[in-house]
């Protein structure tokens, strides 16, 4: 079978890879989209940072070279000893987190925070290919009338929904968002649905800023433009201390800001976070979001293909994906489609 593999920073391969037959609890997915993450540029222009080079992860026995991929939906295609609930033919989404199921905080349902944290397509083979097999934990049926379109964007939906969930939003309140890439678009939208009063976006690009509003932001700002305390919840979806400053200053005293941004070492002043009684909160992944996702698509009619501005072949994942991707502000999320 055809698949993007990454063997280095700026060196993604499509070639033919051999596969074999699903394990035990385990099935192979035709896969019908996969969208690149910013994760996957992140690998892409200067990895390895959370793809495993020589030691293979614990749970996926797998270490680069490896199929990259996490965000993505597909059919049914076999199913290894012991699988139950699937079968060829099934329609499915991918909530590609893998979990252990033992350790502290997988049994106490937090299994984003597994010891063995990590993402089928970082950390193991994934869907950036013909066909993936995964563990049959990490599949979700899906309803007529929910696309496998849709559902390749539940991934970073989900990852968004957790963010709101973790916020604690009120009835009511006012968000800004600060960076509008799929994720912080993604917020926007759930945000409204989940009841904040005004959502303020904001964004260098004139583009994203439009779409924010499209998706129900009351208000779109430039760069550096957010008024000063208006936020009760601010989320940061950039990952620069750049904008995790500009979330605290638009946040009110008192109120909280949500990381879920990719960044490195971010200094903050100390004295006006404790005099200002805010809140920094680290959000990670996601858990139990993907039902709640289909149910919104299946019985709401929300649409999270808004963001999806291209579809590319796999043959074209490095040019027409990644490459355009780094450079260019035009596109939003790309997905292919093996």
């Amino acid at each position: 079978m055809r698949a993007a593999v990454w063997y280095g920073a700026r060196d993604v391969r499509v070639e033919d890879v051999s596969q074999g037959a699903p394990g035990r609890e385990e099935v192979a997915v035709s896969v019908a989209y996969c969208g690149i993450c910013g994760s996957d540029l992140h690998e892409y222009a200067d990895g390895p940072h959370a793809i495993p080079v020589g030691t293979p992860h614990p749970e996926s026995g797998r270490a680069a070279p490896l199929t990259l991929g996490h965000e993505f939906s597909g059919t049914v295609a076999e199913v290894g000893p012991g699988v139950t609930g699937f079968r060829p033919g099934d329609r499915v989404a991918v909530e590609p987190h893998y979990r252990c199921g033992e350790c502290a905080r997988c049994l106490a349902g937090e299994y984003n925070l597994c010891r063995h944290f990590g993402f089928a397509g970082l950390m193991g083979d994934g869907g950036l290919a013909e066909r993936a097999v995964l563990p049959s934990y990490m599949l979700h049926l899906l309803p007529d009338g929910v696309s496998l379109k849709q559902a390749a964007v539940f991934e970073p939906a989900a990852v968004a929904l957790h963010g709101v969930r973790r916020s604690g939003l009120r009835d009511g309140e006012t968000v800004a968002v600060v960076g509008l890439g799929p994720i912080g678009l993604l917020v926007v939208q759930l945000a409204v649905r989940y009841g904040a009063g005004k959502v303020i976006a904001c964004d260098p690009s004139p583009s994203r800023r439009a779409l924010a509003c499209r998706l129900g932001a009351a208000e779109a700002v430039d760069a550096g433009e957010l008024p000063p305390g208006a936020a009760d919840v601010a989320f940061e979806a950039v990952g620069a201390e750049r904008t995790l400053r500009d979330c605290l200053d638009a946040t009110r005293r008192g109120g909280r800001v949500v990381l879920l941004g990719l960044g490195g070492m971010l200094a903050v002043d100390g004295f006006a976070l404790v005099n200002n009684e805010q809140s920094i909160i680290g959000s990670v992944g996601y858990r139990d979001c993907h039902p709640e996702l289909i149910r919104l698509a299946a019985e709401e009619g929300m649409d999270f293909t808004s963001i999806v501005t291209s579809v590319v072949a796999l043959d074209d994942v490095v040019r027409g994906g990644f490459e355009t991707l780094m450079n260019t502000m035009e596109e939003i999320k790309v997905l292919v489609r093996p």
